[in-house]
């Protein structure tokens, strides 16, 4: 067969019989009946046919000869058309035979399935962490060559994306753009959103591989594995506390940088947290979310929900390991332990005094500020403690102090002896 010269970057070669021959794309001869390959010479691909090879070659050119009717953006293969004109009709042609989601690319549908099988690819070459996505696996090695370019203007922080930074100033802004429709409750990322979705649908996409359980969101089964590896990866660099997450780690951090990012907009006081912010709002709010199915009693947090439901069992399943005194949550013996170790973590930043739990400091704080955030909704008398508040209440209500009663009860039998 004649050689004829190829002008293009990307020559075709088609193998008959062992030899090597070029081919045109216009030849034609084709003697015998056995089945051509051809291949690219740059990327050492083979096809079986003029049209794949063709198709190949505007790779090289990036001529994009495809062109959308809807928006005019233009691609190199028709298929690659096909697949972007689904953007405009909305038709998902690849589902996910688990959960029923449904999705426009068949790469995207491979990806999702990850999700549930567990399947994590692409590996951290510096610390052996793997990710389910390439995306996640880039913005990740950020980490280890500490390229944080974009600045907060506000605060100074710097972030590795513009993305990022812009969710971040969202904090300083108050700005939450999406919007649940269900319950209308506002996030400032998209990827909150969903998350939060989820506890309307159920839909939980994140199965432990080892136990089964299921979750809402990925940072839940990160932490949940830990229950099973006992895993501690990242360590605080101040103390040597270790923690099972990095956003555990970044809140505990704060208590060594001061730094309180989260303000309240009522009274103005800073935390280190979102969720210490949302639990101080319920002060204002005096929302109570959790309610006692004994007694009917509500609560403002979990923890005091808790706390209470032993009033009901008599349950005190932890105990002093010196003194063996008994209590009802763990929180309480942590503060008792104190009293033999003479530990007192918690400093007043005005002068210094040392406490054993951050209660009796906050009690304390007031001394310095003289603040009355404990206000009587039936007189407007504003005091320094909920304690105090409870104590003047019972003026309007009649109501006996307790502890007095029993005292006057106790001088009078004494008294009568």
């Amino acid at each position: 067969m004649e050689n004829v010269n190829h002008s293009d970057t990307c020559k075709t070669t088609v193998f008959k019989n062992g030899d090597a021959v070029r081919m045109t794309d216009r030849d034609e001869k084709a003697e015998d009946k056995s089945v051509p390959e051809y291949h690219c010479e740059i990327y050492r691909k083979t096809f079986s046919s003029e049209d794949e090879v063709l198709s190949h070659e505007e790779i090289h050119g990036k001529e994009k000869r495809f062109r959308c009717e809807i928006c005019c953006k233009c691609f190199t293969t028709n298929g690659h058309l096909r697949t972007h004109k689904r953007l405009h009709t909305g038709e998902k042609p690849f589902h996910c035979e688990i959960c029923g989601k449904y999705f426009t690319r068949s790469s995207s549908l491979k990806q999702h399935k990850r999700v549930h099988t567990g399947e994590r690819p692409f590996h951290c070459e510096i610390c052996g962490e793997s990710f389910g996505r390439s995306s996640t696996l880039t913005r990740h090695k950020l980490v280890h060559t500490r390229e944080k370019r974009f600045p907060c203007e506000i605060c100074g922080k710097c972030f590795a994306t513009n993305t990022i930074l812009k969710v971040h100033k969202r904090i300083h802004t108050g700005e939450k753009p999406f919007h649940c429709e269900i319950c209308g409750k506002r996030f400032t990322s998209n990827s909150n959103l969903k998350t939060h979705k989820r506890i309307h649908t159920g839909e939980k996409p994140f199965h432990c591989e080892t136990c089964g359980k299921s979750f809402g969101c990925n940072s839940a089964l990160t932490s949940h594995r830990i229950v099973h590896t006992g895993e501690k990866r990242f360590h605080c660099e101040t103390c040597g506390n270790c923690f099972t997450s990095n956003r555990d780690l970044k809140r505990h951090e704060r208590i060594h940088t001061g730094e309180k990012p989260f303000h309240c907009e009522i009274c103005g006081k800073c935390f280190t947290s979102d969720n210490n912010l949302k639990r101080h709002k319920r002060i204002h709010t005096g929302e109570r979310p959790f309610h006692c199915e004994i007694c009917g009693e509500s609560f403002r947090f979990s923890s005091t929900l808790r706390a209470h439901k032993t009033v009901h069992t008599g349950e005190r399943r932890f105990h002093c390991e010196i003194c063996g005194k008994r209590f009802i949550n763990n929180s309480h013996l942590k503060r008792h332990t104190r009293i033999h170790t003479g530990e007192k973590p918690f400093n007043c930043e005005i002068c210094g005094e040392s406490f054993v739990c951050s209660g009796t400091l906050r009690k304390h704080e007031v001394v310095h500020t003289g603040e009355k955030r404990f206000n009587c909704e039936i007189c407007g008398k504003c005091f320094t403690s909920n304690s105090s508040l409870k104590g003047h209440k019972r003026i309007h209500t009649g109501e006996k102090n307790l502890s007095t009663v029993k005292y006057v009860r106790n001088h009078i039998v004494l008294v009568l002896h």
